[in-house]
């Protein structure tokens, strides 16, 4: 297909070239895009299959008539009653797809995209890897995921290059939209409850699906590791179950291999950005409807710049498995009989998930704006007095290098001046920032008229809002720096020269921010080393086998990576303050997000706390869940409210050793014990 190309800006020698898609589709015409031909190489490893085969596979499975009879007999219904279960179950699961929806839904995204976006980037190499991995393997696509667009984009990439139309793995909610619930159907979704719990037919009825769809072959199989989109757009920790039951027929022996495709996908713009800081803030989300989708038509009034869709390299399971687990426990009982998955086995599934969501960030391309974001948030009183444009273009370009010192991939036009990237950046983003007398400022939300005047506590939300949308676009690039960043803080904290003690410190920031940020488990000291490293290439720091030092050059740097994990440890602090007062014993998550975000926000009030992020909702789960990690929380077993006991001294002690007041090595855990 030919359509103009470029080079994104890293990595020299190995930069990938990338094409527009929406460029070929100017020239085509969108009912000539969705009326092209269509032939795409399949599966080679199996007989065809139909979308209508699959539930018969399923329904006829050794697997679920063994399941069926136990949930009968213990029950004491009749094995009819189960099996009709199970059949509406598939029902309401089962995807519909035929190739009329799926030029349709090419013909309306033709509309849409071309819009609101000015470009989708596609790199040709990880699209040819991925059309031979699918002839030869059953293949599983694990993109990121940001906004509502991640799987649509995807699915009119793979129509556009001929190349199989993947199952999507969607939320229910999607199928209550009449008409375009529909229409993703037929288009290649397969629709499942957000919680299962201990639905046990269920489990076994979607498990034994989606197995199918993988041991025949039938089509590439696409889902969100991370389970949820991100609101913070910041990767989540990775969710096990799926990973688990598409893994599983290679465990088992029943396929040769399977190829994994991590894909990163990356926004100027993300559509649902205001929303996004909303719902952190505790203002719930409106429901998918398809009359909530007309009301938002301004939306598709809105230009949201350009998108990158980066296919990573095909990664075959077998390879990656080998030394890693012990297929042959899979030999002592038949294969269709339900089996829990041995410890060893969970850890490999662990791994891999974890591993995936670092592939995915490797991936991802560094946009002018994140590197923007990030500055403007280490600006103080950027509503009253702004921050100078001239010092923020100077301070983007000084970042931009260091991006590319450590390696990060960058989405920066090469032949454009870099005044005019930026420039162009901003007016982007022109409902967050506003230049004025050459001053940056937020935008704040607007006050609706109708309203009695603003109480003090609605004037933090309006500030709140735009702040968090700012630390969304920031948290974009915040892999690219976390590891380096640590050990800035780690150096800062301890006042200290000594290897090890800087890396307990930093092993201690990494199991207590093992919510906030993606850390394979059993590697702190290979990222203990990626950190210096990285200082050691930009010239922040000299090290050898006992000491890391700070270089006369190196400040800059490490003050930078300081101030940009500081809302993190000011709002982990809060948190604690909160879980220390007298009279806060027991208590459950529930309680804990409303109580925590007024503290907050009382203290934002007073001065007292300068970051907004202290009031999302994700940072404050993932102070909860770190707590509960470390054990600092424990879970009243009888409780049905998800109540939790407060360990106040273990607490203060983190607080403390977060503060530099004591050393970590007072909480006796050994690295990556809990991370």
């Amino acid at each position: 297909m030919a359509s103009s190309s470029f080079k994104h800006s890293g990595r020299g020698d190995n930069e990938e070239e990338f094409v527009d898609v929406l460029e070929e589709l100017m020239r085509s015409g969108d009912l000539g895009h969705a009326f092209r031909t269509f032939s795409p190489s399949p599966y080679d490893g199996g007989p065809p299959c139909s979308a209508a085969d699959l539930p018969k596979a399923v329904l006829e499975s050794q697997y679920l008539r063994y399941v069926v009879q136990e949930i009968a007999t213990e029950k004491g219904l009749s094995l009819e009653e189960v099996r009709e279960e199970a059949s509406v179950l598939l029902e309401e699961m089962s995807l519909k797809l035929q190739m009329g929806f799926i030029r349709l839904m090419a013909y309306i995204l033709s509309k849409v995209l071309k819009r609101i976006l000015t470009g989708i980037h596609v790199n040709t190499e990880g699209l040819n890897a991925l059309k031979q991995a699918i002839q030869e393997s059953p293949v599983m696509l694990l993109p990121n995921h940001r906004s509502y667009l991640d799987f649509l984009v995807i699915s009119y990439v793979m129509f556009t290059y001929d190349i199989p139309a993947p199952v999507i793995v969607a939320g229910m909610d999607l199928s209550k939209m009449r008409v375009v619930g529909e229409i993703i159907r037929r288009s290649g979704a397969v629709f499942i409850r957000r919680t299962i719990g201990s639905d046990k037919l269920y489990w076994a009825v979607l498990s034994e699906y989606v197995k199918t769809i993988v041991k025949k072959g039938f089509a590439p199989l696409e889902f969100f590791v991370e389970g949820l989109r991100s609101r913070s757009l910041k990767s989540l920790m990775p969710k096990f179950g799926m990973m688990h039951m598409v893994l599983e027929p290679f465990f088992k022996g029943e396929v040769y291999d399977i190829k994994l495709v991590p894909i990163s996908l990356s926004y100027d713009r993300v559509m649902e950005e205001s929303l996004l800081a909303q719902e952190l803030l505790g203002i719930p989300k409106p429901k998918e409807s398809t009359m909530g989708l007309l009301k938002a038509r301004k939306v598709l009034q809105e230009n949201y710049g350009t998108m990158h869709v980066n296919f990573g390299r095909p990664l075959s399971v077998r390879h990656l498995c080998r030394d890693k687990i012990n297929r042959s426990q899979y030999n002592l009982i038949p294969r269709d009989l339900p089996q829990k998955p041995s410890g060893e086995v969970l850890a490999c599934v662990s791994w891999l998930a974890y591993l995936m969501v670092r592939t995915q960030e490797e991936g991802v391309l560094i946009s002018p704006w994140s590197l923007m974001a990030c500055l403007l948030l280490q600006t103080p009183v950027l509503t009253e007095d702004g921050l100078p444009w001239h010092q923020l273009a100077e301070k983007t370009l000084w970042l931009k290098k260091l991006v590319l010192d450590f390696g990060a991939h960058m989405n920066w036009p090469g032949k454009v001046p870099d005044q005019d990237v930026m420039s162009s950046a901003a007016a982007l983003h022109h409902s967050l920032v506003r230049l004025q007398a050459g001053r940056v400022y937020l935008v704040q939300e607007e006050e609706d008229e109708r309203e009695d005047p603003s109480r003090p506590e609605d004037d933090v939300i309006k500030v709140a809002v735009p702040m968090l949308m700012l630390a969304s676009y920031r948290n974009q690039c915040l892999h690219v720096f976390v590891r380096p960043a640590l050990l800035a803080i780690a150096i800062h904290v301890t006042k200290s020269v000594q290897r090890d003690e800087l890396f307990a410190f930093f092993c201690f920031l990494r199991d207590l921010f093992g919510n906030e940020f993606i850390f394979i488990p059993g590697e702190s000291s290979q990222d203990f080393e990626e950190a210096c490293a990285l200082l050691r290439k930009c010239g922040a720091v000299h090290t050898n086998e006992q000491e890391v030092t700070v270089s006369n050059v190196g400040l800059e740097v490490l003050s930078f990576l300081q101030d940009l994990l500081q809302p993190f440890i000011d709002s982990y602090q809060v948190m604690f303050v909160y879980l220390c007062k007298d009279g806060v014993h027991v208590i459950s998550e529930k309680q804990f997000l409303p109580a925590a975000r007024n503290l907050a926000r009382k203290l934002i009030l007073s001065g007292e706390l300068h970051t907004y992020e202290a009031l999302s909702s994700d940072m404050q789960k993932n102070v909860f869940s770190a707590l509960r990690r470390m054990e600092t929380l424990t879970k009243f077993t009888a409780s049905e409210l998800n109540e939790y006991s407060v360990n106040k001294a273990a607490v203060g002690q983190i607080s403390d050793i977060l503060s530099g007041k004591i050393p970590p090595q007072i909480l006796q855990t050994t690295p990556d014990a809990k991370v």
